[in-house]
């Protein structure tokens, strides 16, 4: 499985230039994010409280140019509340994002 960690650097930087403070502070405000939405997906126990979390994370990764949480984010929209499967793969995603660094 392949993790387009470029795009997400990209849109920071198209977005803010070479201020790499600034970078680091939205990188980790997309991260705070992710993992909230994700913990909130994790915890939904009815249809729309899943399927408002993963429209959430599905336009904050859209925002950010962060492709797979984008396509992981559709898929859980399209899945039964507490998909464990579903859960894992974004789990992972947005943890590979937080491991990658330039």
């Amino acid at each position: 499985m392949s993790f387009d960690y470029g795009a997400l650097d990209a849109a920071l930087t198209a977005a803010v230039g070479d201020d790499q403070p600034l970078i680091a502070e939205l990188r980790a405000a997309f991260l705070e994010s992710a993992k909230r939405q994700v913990d909130l997906l994790g915890r939904a126990r009815c249809d729309a409280n899943w399927e408002y979390a993963a429209w959430r994370l599905k336009g904050l990764a859209a925002s950010f140019s962060a492709t797979r949480i984008l396509q992981l984010a559709d898929e859980a929209a399209h899945s039964a509340p507490g998909d464990p499967v579903i859960l894992r793969k974004l789990e992972r995603a947005v943890s590979a994002v937080e491991a990658h660094r330039d």
